[in-house]
């Protein structure tokens, strides 16, 4: 019985972090996913967070979904999302995460899940956003709104695959996740040099 609830609980914390990547995408998808996957009994939610599956939070995460998404596609409005996006990306990946651990001490939760669930929504979001400006400069934001449609679609991706085979996925967003945070230092870093090499003339 051990091993079997061993195995359930890494399945939820696998499938906790997928949809934590998922929220760098889009933010309320997932958060809907998870209070729908709990109310049809996919996945189990602590106690204390039994109010993702009400009924008012679904209808307003169902909401915001659907505004969120059709805000990407209005011109100068996608960055504007970018910004307000990335740290409600990062605390909704906290809390998924946070409503999928077992219980345990407030503060090594919460710390757990910041560090797993924020730190994958945050790695995502940062490379949206440094896409969409690439974008922007690029095209004058023509291409945005392609870029909104891949991210939507991979956010719906992300999480079926996530509810429907959680250990399998989970790896593979883990793995991703390591290369996209190696990815990110490497430009920041470029971004810095560039800066210095500039003040320095």
């Amino acid at each position: 019985m051990d091993g079997i609830g061993d195995l359930g609980t890494l399945s939820a914390l696998l499938a906790g972090i997928s949809l934590s990547a998922a929220a760098g995408l889009r933010v309320f998808l997932p958060v809907l996913a998870l209070g729908l996957a709990s109310r049809f009994g996919v996945l189990e939610l602590g106690e204390p967070f039994a109010w993702l599956a009400s009924d008012p939070v679904l209808l307003v995460a169902g909401i915001a979904a659907l505004l969120e998404i059709g805000g990407y596609y209005i011109p100068l409005a996608d960055n504007l999302l970018d910004t307000l996006a990335t740290p409600a990306a990062i605390g909704g990946g906290t809390v998924i995460v946070a409503s999928l651990l077992p219980e345990m001490n407030n503060l090594l939760q919460w710390g757990s899940a910041a560090l797993l669930g924020g730190g994958a929504a945050g790695i995502v979001q940062g490379t949206t956003v440094a896409a969409r400006s690439a974008s922007t400069a690029s095209t004058g934001g023509l291409g945005n709104p392609l870029i909104a449609t891949s991210e939507t679609g991979g956010s719906l991706i992300a999480i079926m695959l996530a509810l429907l085979i959680p250990v399998v996925f989970g790896v593979l967003v883990i793995a991703a996740l390591v290369w996209l945070a190696v990815r990110l230092v490497r430009v920041l870093r470029r971004r810095r040099a560039r800066k210095a090499m500039h003040a320095g003339r």
